[in-house]
């Protein structure tokens, strides 16, 4: 199998070559992606807020780590299914390549839709276990329940992204992305403008333009990528391969889904301190994702570079490799840092689309706060990113349920004392205990101490 590409196609070469150069190239589309990526929400967040008013932008709001929960999931198993297709293409070999593909496709599909299923029998008592206010839960549910529904349109697009740039071509998911994207936001303002469907309108919106994202990259890889095309054979039950990459997607699913069960308790205690509240802590979440950009995007080259280089038994490239990505989190920190000083207000604002002191204040006061542990969330990302990528799924999972536990505390023991105050300061101080237990596991994962022994 040809493992290295031509620049035309949009390929880059993580086996050989400048290490940090071929990061920083496969990191950049996967960053512009994410960015238009978080627009399906922000777009929504934007024109809620100014057209609909405090009260639809919190209903939103309030539902957002359900959101953030199905999204978490199909993303994780997407990733999860395409690190063995990464490291298959490291190791070269094209039939097994296939295999994973098809394999990827047969428990993706079965486990998108029990997810769905599931999904909407729980969501309206979620939503009132949830503590969601009374004027706002009709609202909540028309939105969520509309994203449930169509969780396979979620995962087939994180799939094809995901098979893509387990091959080294970030470029084209970040194309199709785009628009979408673009579609996205003319049926924002066509659906609740002109149509009057309120919050719902938001919701068909983002499901028809990640459709349109899934049928352009299905178009794509069938004509420009036919390695990412399994044939009959290649659907043959495996038990061994099943059992493997079942693992390995479930392992990242149920680590995004324990990350988002966290964000769902957490958002019982801040659904708790009113409807100002909500839609402030809405809006300033909407501009963490956007600075969190850059670290996700560069752990995604983590991701794909550690599993191929992990199929050609390359241990010192790995190493070298997180010793740059780490230094990208701390410089990339810094910058957000600062930036936040001077524009965090002005954001706050736009986002929001509101004039009340408590929503805008309390949006900044969380960014200001979060800005500078952006460098921990940057090394705990990569740190994991780095042992699935090697096969590990126990350890991540380990720190997913540490934050899990520390959300589980502060709504508990902290909010009901401290109010917004612990809202701001739980996940920071959540992180660096995670960051602490990854980082040890990485140093203590045999694959990694071989190769620092072999320098």
């Amino acid at each position: 199998m040809q493992k290295t590409r031509t620049f035309f196609q949009f390929e880059v070469n993580f086996l050989e070559g400048p290490i940090f150069r071929a990061m920083v190239i496969f990191a950049i589309p996967i960053f512009v992606s994410n960015i238009f990526q978080q627009l399906y929400n922000t777009v929504d967040t934007m024109i809620v807020g100014n057209y609909l008013g405090d009260l639809s932008l919190a209903a939103i709001g309030s539902c957002a780590a359900i959101y953030e929960f199905l999204v978490g999931f199909a993303l994780g198993i997407g990733n999860g299914l395409s690190i063995v297709t990464a490291r298959s293409f490291g190791a070269g070999d094209e039939n097994l390549l296939k295999r994973s593909v098809a394999c990827s496709i047969v428990i993706g599909v079965i486990s998108s839709a029990i997810l769905t299923a599931v999904g909407i029998l729980i969501l309206r008592p979620l939503l009132v276990i949830l503590n969601t206010p009374e004027e706002i839960i009709a609202e909540a549910y028309s939105y969520i329940s509309v994203i449930t529904w169509f969780i396979l349109v979620m995962f087939a697009y994180n799939l094809c992204a995901g098979l893509m740039r387990a091959i080294g071509n970030s470029v084209m998911p970040l194309v199709f992305l785009v628009v979408s994207s673009l579609a996205n936001i003319v049926l924002d303002i066509l659906l609740i403008t002109q149509f009057h469907m309120g919050i719902r309108g938001a919701a068909v919106a983002t499901v028809i333009s990640q459709g349109l994202s899934v049928i352009l990259c299905v178009i794509y890889i069938w004509k420009k990528v036919p390695l990412l095309i399994p044939e009959r054979e290649h659907f043959q039950f495996d038990r061994a391969l099943y059992t493997e990459m079942l693992g390995q997607g479930m392992s990242m699913g149920f680590m995004s889904s324990i990350v988002s069960a966290g964000s769902v308790i957490l958002q019982y205690g801040i659904n708790g301190l009113g409807t100002l509240v909500i839609a402030g802590h809405t809006a300033a979440r909407k501009l963490y994702m956007f600075f969190n950009m850059p670290f996700i995007a560069m752990s995604m080259s983590v991701s794909t570079f550690v599993s191929q280089n992990k199929g050609a038994n390359q241990g010192k490239r790995i190493r070298r490799a997180l010793k740059y990505s780490y230094t990208f989190d701390v410089v990339a920190a810094g910058v957000i840092t600062v930036l936040l000083m001077f524009t965090a207000s002005t954001l706050m604002k736009l986002i929001s689309g509101s004039s009340a002191p408590e929503v805008l204040d309390n949006g900044v006061l969380y960014l200001m706060v979060v800005g500078p542990f952006y460098a921990v969330l940057g090394v705990l990302i990569q740190s994991r990113c780095a042992l699935q990528g090697i096969g590990e799924k126990l350890l991540p999972l380990i720190s997913s349920m540490i934050e899990l536990v520390g959300k589980i505390l502060f709504v508990l023991i902290f909010i009901p004392q401290f109010q917004y105050m612990a809202v701001i300061f739980c996940e920071p101080a959540i992180w660096c205990v995670m960051t602490a237990q990854l980082l040890y596991s990485l140093y203590r994962n045999p694959f990694i101490r071989e190769a620092g022994m072999k320098q």
